[in-house]
This record gives structure tokens, C-alpha cells and sequence, in this order.
């Protein structure tokens, strides 16, 4: 499962980016669709940092990792680069490019103003969500 920030408009576009390669039945999640995210092991912290997936073994990865992970459950080519992404040395540079991006993903395409740090999260049910329900056809 992918879980991301669906008040951020680059997030989504991420998300959706993703959705397109991962195999039906693997769950796209705007965080704002649960209703408690402790049964995840993640707190309203986690999520509106960076983004999170969790594998079939539940246990949750953040940020480049969840990043690499996501891309390792894609096609064969994408499943090489995103085990790249989670080893040395090239998780080494991964995960403080994780953090620049998200630091500044309000100034990326597709971004808006919900993308900004420090911004209080938006946890209305009118929130968005990449597709508007999880893959499971």
C-alpha cells in the first residue's frame, strides 16, 4: 500500500504517477482516508512529512525508502531501479534527496499551497485521494 499526502496537489500527481505501474490490487491511499493511522504504525507526523508503503509484511517505510519500495513492486525494469534506490551507496544520496523534495515540494509542479511546510494538515472528509478509492479490480 501507498499512502501520501492527498491535500498536496504534487504528492497526488505522484501518486497517480505510481498507480499507473503498480499491479491491480496494490492500494493508492490519500493518508486522509483513515480514520486512525496508529492500526498502520504511522502517526499524522509521519504522513505529512513524507510518503509511506507498506509491504504485504506491515511493516511501514517512509520516504526513499517507501519510495524504492514502491518502485521495487513495478515492472522488472522498475523493480532494478527502485532496489537501487534502497541499497548503498546509492540510498546514501537517496534519502537526503527524499528530504530536499519533500522540503520543497510546494515549489514543484503540480504543487499548491496545502504542499507547504509547516502547513496545518487538512483531515476534512472532503480531502482527495489519487483515484478516489484504493485498486482492488
Amino acid at each position: 500500500m501507498l499512502i501520501y499526502d492527498g491535500d498536496c496537489g504534487f504528492c497526488t500527481t505522484s501518486a497517480q504517477f505510481a498507480e499507473r505501474f503498480l499491479p491491480l490490487g496494490v492500494p493508492v491511499v490519500a493518508w486522509q482516508t483513515f480514520d486512525d493511522l496508529g492500526v498502520l504504525g504511522l502517526s499524522e507526523a509521519d504522513v505529512t512529512s513524507k510518503v509511506w508503503w507498506i509491504g504485504v509484511d506491515g511493516i511501514p517505510h517512509g520516504g526513499h525508502q517507501a519510495v524504492g519500495r514502491a518502485t521495487m513492486a513495478m515492472t522488472p525494469w522498475w523493480s532494478a531501479l527502485g532496489w537501487f534506490l534502497c541499497v548503498p551507496p546509492v540510498s546514501w544520496i537517496a534519502e537526503p534527496a527524499y528530504a530536499l523534495v519533500a522540503r520543497n515540494r510546494h515549489r514543484l509542479p503540480g504543487a499548491t499551497a496545502s504542499c507547504a511546510p509547516g502547513r496545518p494538515p487538512d483531515t476534512s472528509p472532503t480531502s482527495s485521494s489519487a483515484s478516489g478509492a484504493s485498486r482492488t479490480e
